[in-house]
């Protein structure tokens, strides 16, 4: 009986999915894909998958069958990585996630170019706000912003991000500039995903919680808000920049400014030492730190 008869299949499908995509990106057709599945759970007699029109869902004991074969899978390309040529040009597959801003706008031009430049890589990208489980969901890398909280992924921090707050002149004309944490509370503050900012305070972190007529979770949406003297915002370096040298934004409370955070790029422990992952991650690095990419919409 040959073990591995279904397995690149079943990963394929767990991880897009979709028995059509699967597919697609084994270059097969979908009754194949179906039945190597259908084979396999047989052979297992396990009901790796729940299927329905729209989608195609892991069983819980798909789900552990996944972890063991993706581990398996990974370890049969790092042994052929051994062989170095895969250091001489990478190439298959790299999945990663990143947020969906800073995504579209920092890190898809930066793979657009890694693609350009390595013509045998294949890339999916998932922008989504959630984070996202690496092992589960079968991704390489992802892009995290901020504070790291999983301590069983490694991590390289590709760059940093700075928060300011921020108003238009007219606003601060008609309101006043704010000197303190506590007259904020006197202020309309646009809020974002979650109602504290991040102070520091004699050289300790602090949180304060803000208030105002508009909560909204888009950066850029609530940078037009200031623009138009709605009120105060706190918004990453890469959103108000531009408006900060051209004068349609003004910093405020820059003595209680936070430390820089880090964008980090986050990958599975088992999957560390593989070449194309630790290209991309040189790569992203290098990109973020030239600054040639704004958000000017």
């Amino acid at each position: 009986m040959n073990h591995w008869e279904g397995i690149c299949e079943f990963i394929a499908v767990a991880e897009s999915q979709s028995f059509t995509k699967a597919s697609h990106r084994l270059n097969i057709s979908t009754a194949q894909v179906s039945r190597q599945i259908t084979a396999l759970e047989q052979r297992l007699n396990t009901k790796l998958f729940y299927r329905t029109t729209r989608k195609v869902t892991l069983s819980d004991e798909g789900l552990l069958y996944y972890r063991h074969c993706r581990a398996l899978q990974d370890g049969i390309e790092e042994a052929e990585r051994t062989l170095g040529s895969l250091k001489l040009e990478p190439q298959g597959l790299l999945r990663l996630t990143a947020p969906v801003t800073y995504g579209e706008q920092f890190i898809l031009p930066l793979l657009n170019d890694f693609l350009l430049t390595y013509s045998k890589l294949q890339l999916e990208l998932e922008l989504t706000n959630k984070t996202l489980d690496l092992i589960e969901g079968g991704f390489d890398l992802a892009i995290r912003l901020g504070k790291l909280t999983d301590s069983s992924l490694m991590a390289r921090k590709l760059a940093t991000r700075s928060n300011y707050v921020c108003a238009s002149p007219l606003y601060l004309q008609h309101y006043g500039i704010p000197h303190s944490l506590s007259e904020l509370q006197h202020h309309q503050c646009l809020v974002g995903n979650h109602p504290y900012w991040r102070f520091n305070e004699q050289g300790q972190e602090r949180t304060w919680r803000v208030n105002g007529r508009l909560q909204c979770n888009s950066g850029i949406g609530l940078r037009d808000a200031a623009r138009k003297g709605l009120g105060l915002v706190q918004l990453p370096d890469y959103y108000v920049q531009q408006d900060l040298q051209q004068g349609t934004l003004v910093a405020v409370l820059e003595h209680y400014r936070a430390a820089a955070e880090g964008v980090w790029g986050l990958y599975p422990q088992n999957r560390h030492l593989s070449p194309k992952v630790s290209l991309l991650l040189e790569w992203l690095q290098q990109g973020l730190n030239t600054p040639t990419i704004r958000i000017s919409l």
